[in-house]
């Protein structure tokens, strides 16, 4: 690996890869994007970069990897500063890395619980993943992005995670726009950007995916 050049450790329907395919774009940063087959065998690559956890994404700059997709935004944003991720006044750093973490905690755990329900899609997981929504409808504010006027560290954490949510209204029978509208709308203002409309995957095929997967998954076990 020649010095400086960037290698993203890539899996096109993660939507944690996604948020460091965003930040680069947002930066400029040309690199390298190295699909990972997590279902057939990861690459020697990938095991030896992150032998914690051995998975995606992996950032490798310079040859030295960096794991974890929020680690590697703020990498990312502290590498490039310009344009930056992260407001300028200290305090304001600090509530953006806070409803951060509140994502990182929150969101996909209660996606998953909507995909990977058997048989119909209990209440209490829709109404948990909409309370979560509308939690964050209340940081959003009067604002139309997470980060005021400009598009920042939080919308980049956040809207990754919206890829999947095609699939959850698809499984859980509702639609976002209708329960929470000054989300839908927030989702609607990121997609205007060049550099998240070209990097998110069509949901259609990352709810066709997620369905393989439960059906694999479900003929597994009956077959154990």
């Amino acid at each position: 690996m020649s010095k400086g050049e960037v290698v993203l450790l890539d899996c096109w329907a993660s939507p944690f890869c996604l948020r460091a395919k965003i930040a680069l774009a947002e930066k400029g940063v040309e690199h390298e994007a190295r699909a990972e087959n997590l279902f057939g065998g990861k690459s020697d690559l990938l095991l030896k970069s992150n032998p914690i956890y051995k998975k995606v994404p992996v950032l490798l700059h310079d040859g030295k990897p960096l794991c974890e997709s929020t680690i590697i935004v703020n990498y990312i944003d502290e590498t490039w500063p310009s344009p930056p991720l992260l407001p300028s006044c200290a305090s304001e750093r600090a509530k953006a890395r806070f409803w951060s973490d509140f994502i990182d905690k929150k969101v996909f755990d209660a996606v998953c619980n909507i995909w990977k329900s058997k048989g119909e899609v209990p209440e209490t997981a829709k109404n948990e993943f909409i309370e979560i929504l509308k939690q964050l409808e209340g940081a959003l504010g009067e604002k139309d992005l997470f980060g005021g006027d400009s598009f920042g560290f939080v919308d980049v954490i956040a809207i990754s995670l919206t890829s999947w949510f095609y699939a959850v209204e698809k499984f859980g029978g509702f639609k976002v726009e209708n329960e929470c509208p000054k989300f839908s709308a927030w989702m609607h203002k990121c997609m205007q950007r060049e550099t998240v409309a070209r990097i998110l995957p069509d949901p259609e095929k990352v709810y066709e995916t997620l369905l393989c997967a439960l059906i694999l998954k479900s003929r597994h076990v009956s077959n154990a």
